[in-house]
């Protein structure tokens, strides 16, 4: 069964899975950039040309998402199969993203939004402006054909940040979410972390048999530094590629205050665009 990652670009899912694969599937704890492997992205095309679904055909991937959860699930009998998504789970054009009978529950990582504008920006090596613009609408990624890079191909229909963020809470209501926010899980990493591993044994029905070694080895080989000189020294997977230049992936992280890199106007913008979203979350 599945356990959904779902989060909004550049809102801390790395960070995330780097934890989860670091405990879950390694022996000693030890991070490196292969474990995050063990964890993959929804919806990808690679997963669906195997079923033989016609990949170029948007409106065939999108009422076959289901059907390639099922077959994931058959495939993995009873084992619990982690997935990150950047998709809405707004149903589109009728069809929904996934449901109740494919997967246990979702961990939803949230970031205050004045701080994604900057990494977004970064990330796509584009204006804040348009960075700003870009979270406001309802943003659809990928498409791009015969991309040397296999995730730009898949489309993955995002949403707006705020869309994002209400359209996952549908999991709260039947009691499997957990909402994580990206500064609490930087600022007490363990403390929030263990948040994680607990909800996890809950809605698996299983008791949490906490290994404190392997949990200390984790959170020393994830911290951003690290994370930075594993880039630094092998490259990074998932690093934008634009116009045959790799993007640095973990360049702000924690120092990537909104205080710092944003105008008043941008400030507002995005303050008067994600208003009720924001105190919710405690932003504002």
């Amino acid at each position: 069964m599945i356990i959904w990652l779902p989060s909004y670009p550049k809102s801390g899912n790395t960070f995330l899975r780097s934890l989860l694969t670091a405990y879950l599937f390694t022996k000693d704890g030890k991070f490196n950039f292969d474990v995050l492997k063990n964890i993959n992205q929804f919806p990808n095309n690679i997963t669906f040309e195997k079923l033989g679904i016609d990949i170029s055909n948007e409106r065939e991937v999108i009422k076959n998402y289901i059907k390639v959860q099922e077959e994931t699930n058959k495939r993995d009998g009873q084992g619990i199969r982690f997935l990150k998504t950047h998709s809405t789970l707004q149903d589109i054009d009728g069809h929904k993203f996934t449901n109740l009978n494919n997967c246990l529950g979702a961990i939803y990582i949230v970031r205050d939004p004045r701080d994604i504008a900057k990494s977004y920006s970064n990330h796509y090596q584009t204006s804040l402006d348009d960075a700003i613009n870009e979270m406001k609408n309802f943003k659809i990624s990928g498409g791009i054909k015969n991309s040397k890079d296999r995730k730009s191909e898949t489309i993955v229909h995002i949403g707006s940040w705020s869309s994002h963020y209400a359209s996952w809470k549908e999991f709260d209501k039947v009691d499997r979410y957990l909402l994580i926010k990206y500064e609490d899980l930087v600022e007490e990493t363990e403390k929030t972390f263990l948040k994680v591993l607990t909800f996890i044994c809950k809605i698996t029905k299983k008791k949490l048999d906490l290994d404190k070694n392997k949990l200390k080895n984790v959170l020393n080989t994830t911290t951003f530094s690290n994370l930075q000189n594993l880039e630094k020294k092998n490259g990074f997977g998932e690093a934008s590629n634009l116009n045959g230049k790799k993007i640095t992936f973990f360049k702000y992280g924690a120092k990537n205050n909104w205080k710092n890199f944003l105008t008043s106007e941008n400030k507002k913008t995005i303050e008067d665009l994600f208003k009720e979203e924001m105190k919710e979350l405690g932003y504002l």
